[in-house]
């Protein structure tokens, strides 16, 4: 599976690695919260490295919809139902801030983006009672929502919430901007260097741990989803939860702006215009990370559902996200707890992170130079707590449930004979849990255990790839880390790469 983004990628360079070198301020991971974040202390003066397990984009920013909009499902009033309507407009001013900035810079660097509106649809009456009061809402927390009946969608539907003048847009071709102007300010972008852990704290910076050698910096900025220090507690407070898309072309008249629904199975519409071509892009079918196998059908069923309602939509990419919902309701950004030194994380963007990862990096760099933001003090004063783990109690039960049975579903099947290609199984051997796929004609053998917090993983059959349904940890069919937490591959188990 790869996406639309990024097979259509410009190229972004990268620089080498230096071993020992020292900077004023190391992020880690390239997507959109760490670029943005690198490129404005970079502007600043700061000496900036950019360290990337993978390549820029690779995981949560070149998988998105790229929806930069403030409709953001029903999230405002949750918010509020969580907090207050004081720390709503927060919100709102955080992610106003972040779609104007990434706008100006889109205008700036002759990047080009989409003026859509945001409608959100609901085709029951529940949904529309959900409506209703995301419209109430949002107008408490100063967005000037519509309620209605209109959409120019070829199903009908009982109420509509529509946002004007949003924005959709290429993440890779905004990624490939913001790289350049980041290395035209002398900072550097290094990519496939993994950073697995903190060697030491002192008063005048951090030392990291990466593959491939140290490096030291005044300031560390965690920009890779889930931040990869257990020390913050984001584990006990992150949902890590995965969603898909396809890409179609259609000769049918296809609309224009940028729809969701409220109602389940939840769908996500938005055109497309690359190289030429028109696409319809329809996202959906999301799901605790780890917690389904048979993850191909939810991409089939997309694919069933936009041809059911565009008849000549023809499939033409596919691909899946990760994204990671926040006990508070609202992300988790600055200085990481317990950290002893100066690491700051920005997380639990709730599938909206294309403008709150521009707000997170406006907050960051601002509270790293000494600026002042009082939208930011106001909206992330939300930080990991005592509380958080207790609002979650029932999700670490959860998680204990699905380590249990994982543990004893792995200890309970035995099997002599490879899975058939493109299938993946957990089985027992001499005890432990192993986990045996066939992918390409070689048989894969490792270790089902996940190095994070030793969870089982489970077989994805769409993306080909081993999931932790603990923490959102994932790896190839051999064992290599994707994403998540966990920081080291799946240990190889006897007669693993058989052809």
């Amino acid at each position: 599976m790869k996406s639309l983004w990024l097979d259509t990628a410009p190229e972004i360079p990268a620089d080498p690695f230096l071993p020992n070198a020292s900077y004023d301020s190391v992020v880690v991971g390239a997507g959109l919260t760490g670029l943005t974040t690198a490129l404005l202390l970079a502007r600043a003066g700061h000496k900036v490295a950019v360290l990337e397990a993978r390549t820029a984009g690779a995981v949560t920013t070149g998988n998105t919809t790229a929806k930069l909009s403030l409709l953001q499902g029903t999230s405002i009033s949750k918010i509020i139902q969580h907090h207050d309507a004081d720390l709503a407009r927060a919100y709102v001013t955080a992610n106003l801030e972040g779609q104007a900035w990434l706008t100006r810079f889109c205008d700036d660097n002759d990047v080009g983006y989409d003026r859509r509106d945001a409608v959100n649809y609901a085709t029951t009456d529940s949904g529309a009672k959900k409506l209703d009061s995301e419209h109430e809402a949002c107008l408490e927390a100063g967005l000037d929502t519509e309620l209605g009946r209109a959409a120019s969608l070829p199903f009908p539907v009982r109420r509509t919430l529509r946002l004007r003048n949003q924005a959709q847009f290429h993440p890779l071709e905004v990624l490939a901007a913001l790289a350049s102007e980041y290395r035209r300010h002398g900072g550097k972008l290094i990519e496939g260097v993994r950073v697995t852990g903190v060697a030491r704290t002192t008063a005048d910076g951090v030392e990291l741990k990466t593959g491939a050698g140290p490096v030291k910096a005044r300031n560390v900025i965690l920009a890779s989803g889930f931040p990869m220090l257990d020390r913050g507690g984001y584990f006990a407070v992150l949902k890590p939860l995965r969603s898909y898309c396809i890409a179609l072309t259609v000769s049918d008249d296809i609309p224009s702006d940028m729809y969701l629904s409220v109602d389940a199975p939840d769908r996500s519409l938005r055109t497309a215009l690359v190289d030429g071509k028109k696409y319809l892009i329809v996202g959906g079918n999301g799901h605790p990370v780890g917690h389904r196998s048979k993850t191909q059908a939810l991409v089939d069923d997309l694919t069933r559902w936009a041809q059911e309602h565009f008849p000549t939509a023809r499939p033409a990419y596919a691909w899946s996200a990760q994204d990671y919902r926040p006990a508070a309701a609202v992300p988790y950004v600055g200085k990481v707890p317990a950290s002893g030194g100066s690491i700051y994380a920005a997380t639990g963007y709730n599938k909206w992170g294309m403008t709150n990862a521009v707000a997170a990096s406006l907050a960051l760099s601002s509270e790293i130079l000494g600026g002042n933001m009082p939208w930011a003090d106001t909206l992330y004063k939300t930080r990991v707590s005592p509380a958080d783990v207790l609002a979650t109690a029932s999700t670490g039960v959860e998680v204990g449930l699905e380590a249990l049975t994982g543990w004893l579903g792995g200890l309970a099947k035995t099997s002599s004979s490879a899975p058939p290609e493109g299938e993946g199984i957990v089985v027992r051997e001499g005890g432990r849990p192993v986990a045996v796929c066939t992918v390409g004609g070689v048989e894969h053998r490792m270790s089902a255990v996940c190095p994070h917090l030793r969870g089982i993983v489970n077989w994805n059959d769409a993306e080909r790839s081993w999931d932790c349904p603990l923490h959102g940890s994932r790896f190839t069919a051999d064992g290599k880390v994707l994403e998540g937490p966990s920081t080291s591959d799946l240990t190889p188990a006897a007669g693993s790469g058989k052809a």
